[in-house]
């Protein structure tokens, strides 16, 4: 679908109308029927991305998990999103969305103009699916933030700045050092 297809479409959008929109050089998320659109991320945020990955797959792989960077994540039929990365239970290599109950950790990195969606409305919509740990990066500070689940929303657990380390247990073990995140 080209841009053109997208400015044209009539609300709502439906899942399978996202879906066609196949692979595409921004990232677009599908939120109670509208498109949230935005630019491809810079080299900084996808340094810090590739560095929080490679902290967490060797606890990912001590635990059987999988550890997948901007994927589709199906929160419920009308809200799919593209966290940065997600830490999964199962995989199901088919499916064209992974499902919010097989994500056990969901990871953002969190620039100026994106830190009102990364701090305030994913992690209410993270939460209302039940994924049970956030970790948000700010991009600018490298400050590491570690958020758990407790009913239906999440709760600070740990602040972790440059010179500090992250000791993560759950729901993988992993240590993050924010100064690692970035050459």
């Amino acid at each position: 679908m080209d841009t053109a297809e997208v400015l044209d479409h009539s609300l709502p959008w439906t899942e399978s109308d996202y879906l066609a929109l196949g692979e595409t050089a921004q990232r677009i998320e599908l939120l109670d029927g509208g498109l949230l659109i935005g630019p491809s991320p810079s080299v900084r945020h996808q340094v810090i991305v590739r560095g929080l990955a490679a902290a967490l797959e060797p606890g990912c792989a001590a635990a059987n998990r999988t550890l997948l960077p901007v994927i589709n994540l199906r929160l419920n039929p009308t809200r799919i999103l593209n966290p940065d990365l997600v830490v999964t239970a199962e995989l199901d290599l088919t499916a064209a969305c992974v499902p919010a109950d097989a994500v056990l950790l969901i990871g953002e990195v969190s620039a100026p103009h994106t830190a009102t969606i990364d701090q305030v409305l994913k992690p209410h919509l993270y939460a209302a699916a039940g994924v049970g740990w956030y970790l948000l990066v700010e991009q600018e500070s490298l400050t590491v933030k570690l958020h758990q689940l407790q009913g239906a929303h999440y709760v600070e657990r740990a602040t972790t700045k440059r010179g500090e380390a992250l000791e993560l247990t759950e729901p993988v073990r992993a240590t993050i050092r924010p100064e690692d995140l970035v050459p």
